[in-house]
């Protein structure tokens, strides 16, 4: 295995962050699947689209698949442990773009739709790709 490809895989985080990876990435999974699907209430496709350009994040329909496409599949990642660190990078990522461009001229907190939902979520996915996705992973399984 080459040495790039083994750190990304590999990891010095414990259970912990395992049980952090796991909750984060359901979060991250059922909130993608409302922009894509439309499940749990979500909008859909063309109802995130459609809001997605009231924000003015154009063009819409690309802004809903990426994402809810990074939310969803990258969730999926999360839950699962593999590709960790490339599935946190893409959710932070997303979580800044949320965080500045939705939540953060509504204040800190959620009563008045202000960023505290979106920095827990983003101090996840930073631990992740900081430290990786714990000993109980796929990422762990193909490294060792």
């Amino acid at each position: 295995m080459s040495p790039m490809i083994k750190n990304v895989l590999s990891t010095r985080a414990g259970y912990g962050l395992t049980v952090l990876r796991i909750f984060v990435g359901i979060i991250f999974a059922a909130h993608g699947s409302q922009k894509l699907f439309g499940w749990f209430g979500g909008g859909g496709l063309a109802g995130t689209a459609q809001w997605m350009e009231s924000i003015g994040l154009a063009p819409g329909t690309l802004m809903a698949l990426l994402s809810g496409g990074t939310e969803f599949f990258a969730g999926l990642a999360l839950i699962i442990g593999l590709l960790a660190r490339p599935a946190a990078l893409g959710l932070t990522i997303v979580s800044l773009v949320a965080i500045f461009s939705v939540h953060i001229s509504n204040g800190l907190f959620m009563a008045n739709n202000g960023y505290e939902f979106a920095l827990a979520l983003l101090g996840g996915s930073v631990a992740v790709l900081f430290e990786g996705a714990g000993k109980l992973s796929a990422d762990r399984a193909i490294a060792d």
